[in-house]
């Protein structure tokens, strides 16, 4: 099967290659950082993620930007209210944004990319708009008259031809069914920061930014532009048009968009009580892998349904494939191979990577990983299972994680190491050959207040944190 995604553009499922050589060059909107960011945007990060890494597992180089969008109104706003300025005020969110994500294991981008440190390519992009007659001024601040772009509509799939002609708007975020004029340089305001640029002091609008540092790092078109379903309209929309304006070329081939979560049902709103940072989550115990399972457990396409009782489910899924991957490690085999079970890890393989390929179906892929566990494990407990089929499924595990990255534990700064744990199990085993069984309890006790449970078997002694 074709590695294949459903495209927003065109509302079908279309097969992927990049456009030129072998690099995908694609663009994912990032954070706003005006505060800890949410785990709803954590799940459209997380399906980010998910998509580079199934890229890279396919083969495929990367030349992934990732904006960080470090002015608009909503810092504005704060960061005078806080009496800081804006670089100031979003560093602290920056740091914590990016130390979010490495505690969810995304990975870094090629280019991170801050709107603030590329003012010259947004003023060249509104001056080649100027040129070509797309824009106007109003009271000092420049505007994108979508009525020059005729495609406008194309991605949101909306029907704007009944458009009020020279309506505009102003702020960053607006209403997705009314279609304006939108901003692309606003003019100074007192007390906000400003860029001198030829056509006045100013700012520039939202929309500017992405298209200006997503062609400046890219190129004329990209392979993928993915973000959050709430961006399709106005924001992705507004980037088609200014962007193809200047180029007269596709902006991006590919559109992916991730749908919303919900938390227990419900719309997460600070007025519901229900408002979740990761840190939250991590504050009330859950561990970042639990999280980062949830988030990525459900198909990027559909809505996601974040639950507590959908954590500890997750957790416990986590730990039944560890306590496979400690079994594998730990069992003491029979020389030789069972062929069947050869040809059921190379088909639990094969289950995942059409799963994957097809639009990225991470819970088809989940699937097929559990069902092949189960099976193994049976193959153990019948004393069928045979020392060559061991890296066979440590093979099967290592390409699950590849993806999902949930495997190894979290490691506080407290925690022990594992050469610490496995002297500490050798000093247990002193202990009972001197039929010292307090001390060996002991041992036992401490190690499970740190996080370290030890199991007993047949073939020695296991190990795992909780």
């Amino acid at each position: 099967m074709a590695l294949r995604f459903y495209n927003t553009l065109t509302q079908e499922l279309e097969d992927f290659h990049p456009l030129v050589d072998n690099t995908v060059r694609m663009y994912t909107c990032g954070p706003t950082v005006y505060n800890f960011v949410h785990i709803g945007n954590f799940r459209t990060f997380t399906f980010q993620d998910i998509l580079r890494r199934w890229l890279s597992y396919r083969g495929y180089e990367l030349n992934h930007v990732m904006n960080v969008t470090d002015v608009d109104d909503k810092i504005i706003i704060n960061a005078d209210k806080e009496r800081k300025s804006i670089e100031d005020y979003t560093a602290l969110y920056t740091k914590a944004f990016f130390e979010d994500a490495a505690a969810l294991r995304l990975q870094q981008p090629e280019h991170v990319s801050k709107a603030t440190e590329h003012i010259p390519m947004m003023v060249k992009a509104i001056e080649e708009l100027t040129a070509k007659g797309c824009t106007y001024t109003s009271e000092g601040s420049t505007y994108f008259r979508i009525g020059s772009f005729p495609p406008y509509g194309k991605l949101s799939h909306n029907d704007f031809s009944g458009m009020r002609t020279g309506a505009r708007v102003d702020v960053d975020e607006y209403d997705k069914a009314d279609a304006r004029d939108f901003v692309l340089w606003k003019a100074r305001k007192e007390n906000e920061p400003a860029w001198d640029t030829p056509f006045g002091e100013g700012r520039p609008g939202w929309h500017i930014e992405c298209s200006a540092m997503a062609m400046h790092y890219l190129g004329d078109t990209l392979d993928i532009h993915a973000g959050g379903i709430d961006l399709v309209f106005p924001h992705h929309e507004n980037e088609i048009a200014q962007s193809e304006s200047i180029t007269r070329k596709p902006f991006s081939r590919f559109w992916l968009h991730s749908e919303h979560l919900h938390i227990e049902s419900q719309k997460m709103s600070k007025s519901l009580g229900n408002f979740y940072t990761l840190r939250d989550l991590l504050d009330l115990g859950y561990q970042p892998e639990t999280i980062r399972y949830l988030l990525a457990s459900v198909p990027h396409r559909k809505k996601l349904n974040f639950t507590f009782e959908g954590l500890k489910a997750a957790a416990k899924s986590i730990e039944r494939l560890r306590d496979f991957e400690l079994r594998l490690a730990s069992s003491k085999l029979s020389p030789g191979r069972n062929e069947e079970l050869t040809e059921r890890s190379e088909a639990a393989i094969r289950q995942f990577e059409e799963s994957m390929d097809d639009d990225l179906n991470t819970a088809e892929a989940l699937a097929a990983v559990f069902e092949y566990v189960r099976a193994m494990n049976t193959a153990l407990d019948d004393n069928l299972y045979l020392e060559e089929n061991r890296w066979e499924s440590a093979r099967v595990l290592e390409v699950f994680d590849s993806v999902f990255d949930v495997l190894k534990p979290t490691q506080s700064g407290g925690e022990l190491n594992d050469s610490d744990i496995e002297a500490k199990i050798e000093e247990r085993n002193q202990a009972r050959k001197a039929r010292d069984f307090k001390g060996a309890d002991a041992i036992r006790a401490a190690l499970m207040e740190k996080g370290i449970v030890l199991e007993d078997t047949k073939d020695g002694v296991r190990w795992k944190r909780k």
